[in-house]
């Protein structure tokens, strides 16, 4: 079955969101319609749509028009098996001591290392992402200089692959959340899969606005691997509820955004103990002043 997409982006949050329930009443009736805002620091959204036919070019014209965005870009997907393309696409990623790797590669496990599967189907978060990939090789650095946590918070989680991390290192209390629902439901799946379920409590929550989350504070190491305005407005309780000493490792940062972070994060009462870059995005690991 074809699949056509239909692209556009405009200004202003409240205008993408009119245009995304507008582009819903269309006939043919889109299969799911996506707004999201374009985290370049341009003000732009990107409002989209899938199609199982071809959709009304002209309507999708009108639209534009009234909603003051640009017109819209219509394509139809080749028929692909995107499980098997992933799979054939995503190799194994070491990261230090890690080894991220999907079922199909099991054969390839090294004996020095720490094994993190994550399927294919389940592509967000396994370890190929700069930032993904930032924060385990950062969660690395930490344990070669010696660093331990009894308690610690994957915040935004999505896979879950850096709290498995963690769990695969020490045995204390781990927490994992993520906004969305679905998440939570894959990152209990993956725990299953890795032969580690209860090491991990996954909760559905917003930043720390969970009874669980809270209950359990303050962790020894939190990390957020999200986006900059979540990791910028999170700050205050990322601080609050890591321990004097305590390490958060961030990340979802595009380069020229890390300064920005790390001097909001430096005003909350944190040092900046390492940074890296992979490709276009920046890791940073930030240490609560206190007592070390």
């Amino acid at each position: 079955m074809p699949t056509f997409t239909a692209l556009t982006t405009l200004n202003g949050k409240a205008a993408a969101e009119g245009l995304g329930e507008a582009m819903e009443r269309l006939e043919p009736e889109p299969t799911g319609v996506g707004v999201f805002e374009v985290e370049d620091g341009s003000g732009l959204w990107e409002v989209g749509g899938y199609f199982t036919e071809a959709p009304d070019e002209t309507a999708l014209a009108v639209l534009a028009v009234a909603f003051e965005a640009k017109p819209f870009v219509v394509s139809e997907l080749p028929e692909t098996d995107w499980v098997a393309h992933v799979r054939r696409e995503l190799a194994p990623v070491e990261a230090g001591r890690f080894f991220v790797y999907g079922s199909h590669d099991a054969d390839k496990i090294p004996e020095d290392r720490i094994p993190l599967l994550i399927e294919a189907a389940m592509a967000f978060g396994t370890g190929h992402h700069g930032t993904t990939l930032g924060c385990l090789k950062a969660l690395d650095r930490l344990i070669e200089d010696g660093f331990s946590a009894d308690k610690v918070a994957d915040i935004g989680c999505g896979t879950a692959v850096l709290a498995m991390a963690a769990a695969r290192v020490w045995d204390g209390e781990i927490l994992a959340s993520d906004i969305d629902e679905v998440a939570v439901d894959v990152a209990e799946a993956n725990l299953k899969a890795n032969g580690i379920s209860g090491a991990v409590r996954c909760v559905e929550a917003a930043g720390f606005d969970h009874r669980e989350l809270q209950s359990s504070a303050p962790y020894d190491l939190i990390f957020a691997n999200i986006l900059k305005g979540p990791l910028v407005a999170l700050s205050p309780e990322i601080a609050e509820n890591l321990r004097d000493g305590g390490h958060a490792i961030l990340s979802g940062i595009l380069n020229e955004q890390a300064d920005e972070v790390a001097s909001v994060y430096s005003q909350n009462g944190f040092n900046l103990t390492d940074r890296s870059e992979i490709g276009e995005w920046t890791t940073l690991i930030l240490t609560k002043q206190g007592v070390t």
